[in-house]
């Protein structure tokens, strides 16, 4: 029994990873990748950040969130704010322009979510989120 729900967990979370990833719709609507809206929400949950920080938030390497913080810079979503103290140092900053980007993201992914669950009752979605937040934190925990 333990290993066919094993197999049936893999199974579905390989499925919903695609249907995430690869839904026609997003790539016609969405104008944010996962790891730009990630980065984004972060620093709009928890305020400016280092890139240092972030990469630890994410399990990344430092290059791998740099990369994709200059290329959130470049649109103008993020903006720098230097260290008084480490003049190579930085905290990034979510722009007015980033902001809207990631409401307008926010609005079109949660109306998908509620397209997709639109049969399910409340309690439903409330289980499946806590057990995908579950499973999100024992992942993170395992790769520590």
């Amino acid at each position: 029994m333990y290993e066919e729900s094993l197999e049936e967990l893999e199974i579905e979370l390989s499925i919903l990873i695609r249907r995430v990833t690869h839904t026609s719709s997003h790539k016609k609507n969405g104008n944010l990748d996962r790891s730009a809206y990630l980065l984004l929400h972060e620093i709009v949950t928890k305020g400016p950040a280092g890139v240092k920080s972030l990469a630890t938030e994410f399990q990344l390497d430092v290059s791998t969130v740099s990369r994709q913080a200059a290329a959130l810079e470049q649109k103008g979503y993020l903006f720098r704010i230097p260290d008084e103290t480490d003049g190579r140092a930085y905290t990034l900053q979510i722009t007015e322009v980033g902001l809207e980007e990631l409401k307008k993201e926010k609005k079109f992914r949660r109306n998908r979510v509620a397209e997709v669950t639109k049969v399910w009752s409340e309690e439903e979605r409330e289980t499946f989120a806590k057990l995908l937040k579950k499973y999100n934190q024992s992942a993170m925990d395992v790769n520590k």
